[in-house]
């Protein structure tokens, strides 16, 4: 039996972030704890490129972009859709997600997605830091793995 490791090393990774700019002052503390912690798993500050797009529904266009130049071993969707009156957080919600996820597999790419679904500020405040951190770990653990896989197919 083959166990593949766990590894949160990221020195050799190049990660890339589309951030929906939307609710900034949430979304940029996001971002900062997102980049905080790649830093403090090693990934080098010149191999990590951040693109900030209007909303959640613009953050696939730019993922699936950024996933076409093959230049990244990972990619992070970071955002807050906050619920309103209306139907629209639902769409926003719904939509963007599966647009992240659909690219991630036709691309073949891990991406960790932290766009945030809350029902108001608080909640969004309350989980902006955790979040971005652990939008970080699973970038850099699923880009590992998914090298450590390539490389155990390529070894038989």
């Amino acid at each position: 039996m083959q166990t593949l490791a766990v590894n949160h090393q990221g020195s050799h990774l190049r990660i890339g972030i589309v951030q929906a700019r939307f609710s900034d002052g949430i979304g940029s503390h996001l971002r900062e704890s997102c980049i905080r912690k790649l830093l403090a798993l090693g990934v080098q500050e010149d191999n990590i490129t951040v693109a900030t797009v209007p909303g959640a529904l613009e953050v696939p266009l730019v993922l699936q972009n950024l996933a076409a130049t093959e230049q990244y071993d990972a990619l992070i969707a970071l955002g807050i859709i906050i619920r309103g009156e209306t139907y629209h957080f639902e769409l926003v919600s719904n939509e963007s997600g599966a647009g992240v996820t659909r690219v991630g597999l036709d691309f073949n790419i891990p991406i960790a997605n932290a766009i945030l679904t809350t029902e108001n500020d608080d909640q969004a405040i309350a989980r902006m830091n955790i979040k971005g951190e652990d939008a970080a770990v699973v970038a850099v653990e699923m880009a590992n793995l998914l090298a450590d896989i390539h490389h155990a197919d390529a070894a038989e």
